[in-house]
């Protein structure tokens, strides 16, 4: 498979620590050094995770051609609407009929899934040229004034077409994606959850969300390298799931690699959800030299897991 384009969209709002300053007394530095945010984006009012797949669609055909997909497949764990998903809202924007459009939610890993579904399309000889959206409305769900994560989100979203076959020497090779579900442990269950009819996005367990995160997605990373006889010498940069700064670093320490290989955008758009890696991508795209390898590897609620290894 190939990622032949990517493009992202941000609320223009932004929100910065002072906010939260004032609202619970959490204070600027405190922010920093827990979570490495500086500030957030919000959706303005009348946005939502389908006005900004909308959004960021209409960027994507910016820079090349949707009128022959076969497939849509969004991922969201904040829908503004559980029907009419953010699949289906980019299929009927874009009026192309006849073609499966389909929506998932493995929290913050659903873009690593997402793709996965992509694959077995084309492995099944069912479609050939994808288009997959991640889109994260987390400020519609969450408690500002939650002293353990209200400070934590940020709104975003993202798009990339996925084709069977080469179409340019741009082109990114994806070489290996795997995925898998830690929910067998204690409290994968209750670590992060979003009732809508019961509080919101609520982080009970954060302790344990954090030394979970630190230890799957190093792993991920591994067996993923080791799919393709890689070793960690071969890694140019990581692209972790944005969750948190300091589990970014840990991720790091423990595949023993410098922090210049890390790319990272928490620290001005907050947690973005399972939008949050392809945004990253989206604004280094430019930057990457051919050659280069990229392992994306992600981590979510109900403790859904995963990692991707991008060839320039």
């Amino acid at each position: 498979m190939y990622i032949h384009a990517v493009s992202h969209y941000l609320p223009t709002q932004v929100v910065g620590n002072e906010h939260f300053t004032q609202l619970n007394g959490l204070s600027s530095e405190w922010i920093i050094e827990r979570t490495g945010i500086l500030e957030r984006r919000k959706a303005a009012p009348g946005e939502n995770t389908n006005t900004m797949t909308i959004e960021v669609v209409k960027r994507l055909m910016e820079k090349t051609d949707l009128s022959t997909i076969d497939l849509i497949v969004g991922g969201t764990y904040t829908p503004y609407d559980t029907i009419v998903s953010i699949a289906h809202e980019a299929q009927h924007f874009l009026g192309i009929a006849d073609i499966p459009t389909i929506s998932i939610s493995t929290a913050c890993s659903s873009l690593l899934n997402a793709i996965e579904v992509v694959e077995g399309y084309f492995a099944l000889n069912k479609a050939t040229r994808a288009l997959v959206i991640v889109s994260e409305h987390n400020t519609l769900y969450y408690n500002e004034t939650d002293t353990v994560s209200g400070h934590l989100w940020g709104d975003g979203a993202a798009a990339l077409l996925i084709t069977k076959e080469r179409e340019s020497e741009e082109d990114f090779a994806i070489k290996a994606l795997l995925t898998g579900g830690a929910a067998h442990t204690s409290k994968a269950t209750t670590g992060v959850m979003m009732k809508p009819a019961d509080g919101g996005v609520t982080m009970p367990h954060g302790r344990d969300v954090f030394i979970n995160a630190c230890q799957y997605m190093p792993k991920a990373s591994l067996q993923v390298l080791e799919r393709c006889g890689l070793s960690l010498s071969d890694v140019d940069y990581i692209l972790p799931h944005q969750a948190n700064l300091r589990i970014s670093r840990n991720v790091m320490n423990t595949l023993g690699l410098p922090e210049e290989k890390l790319i990272s955008n928490i620290q001005y758009y907050g947690n973005t959800g399972c939008a949050g890696c392809a945004i990253a991508l989206s604004e280094r795209w430019g930057t990457f030299k051919k050659g280069e390898h990229i392992v994306i590897t992600v981590f979510g609620g109900g403790y859904s897991y995963g990692a991707m290894l991008v060839e320039v």
